[in-house]
């Protein structure tokens, strides 16, 4: 084994152990809270939870066990299952984050109306549509027998064989629609969303520390370091907005673009893809499940108050059982130990 190959398979592990327990604490915090259900983005990260859930318990240890073998892990059947899997998971992962932009872009652009315009019925559509679109994708690739194991990738994915290269039209029009229909387009639904919601929520602050020095002047002769530090913290809001929104649109660039360019490279007759640099790019796909949990949900002030809350509950549960089984040992060391005296 290579130190490539051995770097490589550290990361997958690392990446499989942060995802999982990530997403199975974001679990844990929409079970314990009503306050979390109740809203309707949690439709949206209960979905996108699952999904990276299952990426990271099927697609995850294929890959590497393809990196470690070398070669294919699985039977051609067992493949095929885990290529429609990833393709559908994927998918279903990008869609979930496009469709929490739209609702945040609904939430911020018609605010009286929220309720009315994305209820729990419009979400569990929104969830539908997209399982809809990924099972397009995926049941396509399986019908066209291009699921398989493809070596640049060490992974059971949207792959090609060699004796089949009559089909190569149509395997390279699959693939172009493919990625436009999920990473362009949800990249295309990200900055369109963020980026309006970015620009009220300026306009917003703006108008609220304006309003903020007005009723300061009339109450109070406002001294110029109060003013300053209205300004101040006026630019303080505004860069917590902007890096917000770059988090959410640069992590999806960041972890799919590379994978998403290489595959479509990879599709010139010229181009040889180097493996380690493949392996890499699927790593940082597999990156984004892991990121995801964070991205939107425990880096939030309510998700890290319900689960401030549950670690509290369960050390004082840990504490209040350790005490009454200290007592009960006591009590019988205690009756052990008493002998009756005889009159």
């Amino acid at each position: 084994m290579s130190i490539p190959e051995f770097l490589l398979e550290v990361l997958i592990v690392a990446i499989a152990v942060v995802s999982m327990l990530s997403n199975l604490t974001v679990l844990l915090c929409f079970t314990q809270s009503s306050e979390i259900r109740s809203h309707v983005p949690g439709i949206f990260i209960l979905n996108l939870s699952f999904t990276n859930i299952l990426l990271t318990i099927i697609n995850m240890p294929a890959t590497f066990l393809g990196v470690a073998k070398g070669a294919n892990p699985f039977g051609d059947l067992f493949c095929q299952g885990v290529s429609f899997a990833e393709t559908f998971l994927s998918t279903n992962a990008m869609l979930s984050m496009a469709a929490l932009s739209v609702d945040r872009w609904v939430a911020v652009m018609f605010p009286l109306s929220y309720f009315s315009k994305m209820s729990y019925r419009d979400a569990f559509l929104i969830v539908a549509g997209s399982w809809l679109h990924s099972l397009a994708f995926s049941l396509s690739q399986l019908l066209m027998g291009w699921a398989g194991y493809n070596h640049a990738y060490a992974s059971c994915s949207v792959h090609l064989a060699g004796e089949e290269r009559t089909q190569l039209p149509a395997y390279v029009t699959f693939t172009v629609l493919f990625h436009f229909g999920s990473f362009a387009l949800c990249l295309f639904v990200l900055c369109f969303a963020y980026l309006k919601v970015l620009r009220v929520a300026r306009s917003h602050c703006k108008r609220i520390d304006v309003i903020t020095v007005q009723t300061l002047l009339l109450v109070v002769d406002i001294h110029p370091s109060v003013k300053e530090r209205c300004l101040v913290e006026q630019k303080k809001r505004r860069r917590r907005a902007t890096k917000k929104i770059c988090i959410f649109i640069g992590s999806f660039i960041f972890c799919y673009s590379p994978y998403v360019i290489t595959r479509l490279v990879a599709l010139l007759p010229s181009v040889h893809i180097n493996r380690y640099w493949g392996i890499f790019t699927k790593c940082l796909c597999f990156a984004k499940a892991s990121t995801d949990a964070f991205v939107y949900c425990l880096l939030r002030q309510q998700y890290r108050k319900v689960l401030v809350g549950v670690i509290t509950l369960f050390l004082r549960k840990d504490h209040y059982s350790l005490s009454v089984t200290g007592t009960s040992s006591t009590l019988d060391t205690t009756e052990d130990n008493y002998i009756p005296r005889v009159a």
